[in-house]
């Protein structure tokens, strides 16, 4: 596994460094790749944040790259219920196993900082087996955002 070192950062902890190297993360792949939609929705200053960054340099990436990052929402700021979201990683990293790794410890931080507190989240729909690895369970019927089919998911 790549070396990484991991950080769960509540919002004011967060460097300006640190919230550029998020957004362009989240750009890289929610804007550049999946299309235009407007990815700083205001939710972040509700949230923890967890990332990953290389401790060493990995291919053409170097030391100290954003590679992995999730956000743990607040309760009552987008459901009733803690949320995960913005799960991403690098391009590069994919296939590796690091995107489960990713939701492992984001879980981990969400029983750290809501413990026992079920879970919702807005999966894409073609992640609903990825996400069910990890013990969500489709809620409702498919929908789509930012023209984007997701499934509602619930854990715990």
């Amino acid at each position: 596994m790549t070396p990484l070192a991991w950080q769960a950062l509540a919002w004011s902890e967060l460097t300006p460094d640190g919230v550029y190297d998020v957004l362009a993360l989240r750009a890289r792949v929610f804007v550049v790749d999946q299309g235009p939609y407007l990815d700083p929705d205001g939710v972040d200053r509700h949230c923890h944040h967890l990332l990953a960054r290389l401790t060493a340099p990995l291919g053409e990436l170097p030391a100290g790259e954003l590679v992995a990052y999730l956000r743990l929402v607040a309760p009552g700021v987008k459901y009733a219920e803690p949320s995960i979201g913005r799960v991403v990683n690098r391009t590069e990293l994919r296939g590796s196993g690091l995107g489960h790794d990713l939701v492992a410890r984001g879980l981990v931080v969400a029983e750290t900082v809501y413990p026992g507190r079920p879970l919702r989240i807005s999966a894409q729909a073609h992640l609903t087996r990825f996400y069910s690895r990890h013990g969500f369970m489709p809620v409702g019927q498919p929908y789509l955002e930012d023209n984007i089919p997701h499934q509602e998911m619930l854990r715990g």
